[in-house]
């Protein structure tokens, strides 16, 4: 699933393209992709601008004129938003595509899976409302890094579990917490109740680190589903220390990468940098 750097490569993208034009229609090809309501999303979006891209986590959203609302994307396991000419043929697994006034691209929603969904949605305040539950993310000038120090320690989790929660910090996946905690040196299962406030900021500054290099490097790109707006892939794979990583050299001490099942995914961690708790919380 594309995490914080791989959406905002995509909102960066969409900004350049989108803001200021007029929607001249929206197909829906699709139900699943709108949640059902192929009409209600056309009459919603027809002869309205949009006015921008915006981003918390890994949702974004384009704010639209005449009224306080916006089109919120989720990209699911699979879904990408393109830009492209709209006398380009439909892609395979093309979900809703706008057009627009001025004859220009269109913005294409392709989802081979179809987890992923857009809708029109009011807003609360700065975001969403379907989305205010969520936590800012770490890059947002509203995130509070001492709050987020002391919930995390009242959790009685995992350290893991605890970045994956999108109601502590947002835009956090199973990539960049593995990364971040090979960065601080930190094994997935170690209790929140056992972290100092300075290793917490390790974490933090870790995850920040290692989203930022991913972000410069077009994110992270295991096969041929996550893309730019642009169809491009990008290519922070090439830089990962431990993520996918299984009985690779850790690149700070050489002892072989290990891979430990987690919730129904994997988690890869170092065993020598990052030892295992003797109280781990699974």
């Amino acid at each position: 699933m594309p995490e914080l750097p791989e959406v905002e490569v995509v909102r960066r993208g969409l900004v350049r393209w989108v803001a200021g034009r007029t929607i001249a229609e929206a197909e829906v090809l699709h139900p699943r992709a709108v949640r059902r309501n192929e009409g209600l999303l056309a009459d919603q979006l027809k002869g309205r601008a949009i006015r921008s891209a915006e981003r918390r986590g890994k949702y974004l959203w384009l704010p639209l004129s005449d009224g306080d609302d916006a089109l919120l994307a989720h990209l699911g396991m699979s879904g990408q938003l393109l830009v492209v000419p709209p006398e380009s043929p439909a892609e395979k697994h093309l979900r809703v595509r706008l057009a627009f006034t001025d004859g220009g691209p269109d913005v294409r929603f392709v989802d081979q899976r179809t987890f992923g969904h857009v809708l029109v949605t009011p807003m609360a305040g700065n975001v969403p409302k379907v989305i205010a539950h969520i936590a800012p993310d770490p890059f947002e000038p509203v995130f509070d890094a001492a709050i987020f120090a002391d919930r995390i320690r009242k959790r009685r989790t995992g350290i893991k579990r605890a970045l994956l929660d999108q109601s502590l910090i947002s835009g956090v996946g199973n990539i960049y917490a593995d990364e971040a905690l090979w960065r601080a040196r930190l094994h997935w299962a170690r209790p929140t109740e056992t972290l100092s406030r300075p290793k917490i900021a390790d974490v933090l500054a870790g995850a920040r680190e290692v989203m930022t290099e991913a972000l410069g490097q077009g994110g992270t790109s295991f096969d041929s589903l996550y893309v730019n707006v642009n169809g491009e892939s990008g290519y922070f794979d090439r830089s990962l220390a431990v993520y996918g990583r299984r009985d690779e050299p850790c690149p700070r001490c050489g002892t072989p990468i290990r891979r430990e099942a987690f919730m129904n995914r994997s988690s890869y961690s170092c065993p020598k940098c990052q030892p295992r708790p003797r109280n781990a919380r699974w």
